[in-house]
């Protein structure tokens, strides 16, 4: 063997075996900040059960922090943009990853380019629930009035472009009825103004109004699984009360700014599936109706493309905007 090939190998080696130490060894060097970018919903929540878990995991401070705005794309945007480096991390939702991209006329970063997957956290079918000032019986009833008073009923959601918005897009398309959009800048503005009776009805995933839902103050109309919720076994799912189109899901995941190392990616992607599928955390989120999915970076992107498409075409059939 002559000294360059010699030579060569050695360097490989050592390449491989530096690789493998940083894979092993790799941790914070400060504190790391999860960023949510939105206020008081299930995607805050998730960040603040898995944060404590993952500080503890990773032996640095980790700090939620929410940038709400432009349906998501403000906190996305800022993600997008830090460095590379494990330091901040995003909980990213079906409007900013998926949605966004064909609403909104300009966007200030890719979310299949510019964001890293790590995890599908978990998924969960909404609720579409009515407040005080819509005196509705039954999700039929709704559909009946709102059919009889065009323009009469408004609807809220969490942000523009969010799966609490395009779902009634898609119900309005389907059910033929004109509902005004209020959107606001999270769950829980949205949710005041619903049970103040400023807005009628809204589609919001299970964790957001349960309680309401058990106090009394919300009803509880449908829901939009594939089938009914175990803890809510006598509501009907949209798709058997006859619009099979209405099968819509609501999903949490998390990401880092792309060109993040895969050993990062990795780490991450350990703890929080180890997190995730832990049975306190997993308790705690099937309580909220949520499934722990804990998926792969490699399928969380597949699911991002298929999602990508799927509202896509939501946004083209029902002339939904971000207006």
């Amino acid at each position: 063997m002559n000294s360059k090939l010699a030579g060569c190998l050695a360097s490989a080696a050592l390449a491989l075996v530096h690789a493998s130490a940083f894979a092993q060894a790799w941790s914070p060097s400060r504190p790391v900040t999860i960023i949510v970018p939105i206020v008081g919903s299930t995607n805050d929540a998730l960040a603040r059960i898995i944060a404590p878990k993952l500080q503890e995991a990773l032996g640095q401070p980790v700090i939620v922090e929410n940038k709400p705005g432009a349906g998501g794309n403000i906190g996305a945007d800022f993600v997008a943009k830090s460095k590379p480096d494990g330091q901040t991390l995003l909980v990213g939702y079906n409007g900013p990853l998926a949605i966004n991209k064909a609403l909104f006329e300009k966007m200030p970063y890719d979310p299949q380019k510019d964001l890293a997957p790590i995890t599908l956290a978990v998924k969960s079918p909404q609720y579409l629930v009515a407040g005080p000032a819509g005196d509705f019986s039954s999700a039929k009833d709704f559909i009946a009035k709102a059919k009889a008073a065009p323009g009469k009923y408004s609807y809220a959601s969490v942000a523009v472009g969010s799966a609490s918005h395009l779902t009634m897009e898609m119900l309005k398309a389907s059910a033929k009825i004109d509902v005004t959009h209020v959107p606001y800048k999270g769950a829980t503005p949205a949710i005041t103004d619903l049970l103040s009776g400023n807005v009628e009805v809204a589609f919001m995933v299970p964790g957001n109004v349960q309680q309401f839902v058990a106090a009394g103050k919300l009803k509880l109309l449908a829901t939009t699984g594939e089938k009914r919720f175990r803890s809510s076994p006598n509501v009907p799912t949209l798709v058997e009360l006859g619009y099979p189109d209405m099968e819509a899901t609501s999903w949490v995941g998390l990401l880092a700014p792309a060109g993040t190392p895969q050993p990062i990616i990795d780490r991450y992607h350990d703890e929080l599936v180890k997190i995730l599928r832990s049975p306190d955390i997993t308790a705690r989120l099937q309580d909220m109706e949520f499934e722990v999915v804990a998926s792969s970076p490699d399928e969380f992107a597949k699911w991002i493309a298929l999602e990508t498409k799927k509202w896509g075409a939501v946004v083209k059939a029902t002339g939904a905007t971000a207006q």
